[in-house]
């Protein structure tokens, strides 16, 4: 199993809540940030083009599981990892730590869809040059 991919998030004032923790709804702010970090990583991008026209990957389903708080100014590492890649979807595993604390665990579903010019979309099978860079992602 390859190392996960490790964005370093500073914990900004404006994340917090009146208790002076991490909102719950913010980490699924970061869990995006370090999924599109990690996509850049591997030469993609949230948007992307073939030769039918631009796909992109919405999220189906989304979990955070919470074990400790985060405050303003502290460093979380998210640490991302492909836990599974189907013919349409992609799956990522989230871990937040700080230092050796762990604080969280998410999960995140996408799905390749074809983005129509009507702003319908339609589920597709993910492009083979798109499944070989997800390929080479940690797992």
């Amino acid at each position: 199993m390859s190392k996960p991919f490790c964005y370093p998030r500073r914990i900004e004032f404006r994340d917090t809540d009146a208790a002076g923790m991490v909102h719950f709804s913010v980490f699924f702010i970061y869990m995006e940030e370090a999924e599109h970090a990690m996509l850049r990583e591997l030469g993609l991008d949230v948007f992307l083009e073939d030769q039918d026209g631009p796909i992109s990957f919405p999220r189906v389903a989304a979990s955070c599981d919470y074990q400790a708080p985060l405050h303003f100014g502290e460093t979380v590492l998210v640490n991302v990892t492909v836990s599974e890649i189907g013919q349409r979807s992609v799956t990522y595993q989230f871990d937040f730590k700080r230092d050796q604390t762990q604080i969280a665990t998410g999960q995140t579903t996408t799905v390749c869809c074809r983005l129509a010019d009507d702003q319908k979309i339609e589920a597709i099978e993910i492009p083979g040059s798109v499944r070989d860079l997800l390929a080479k992602a940690p797992s």
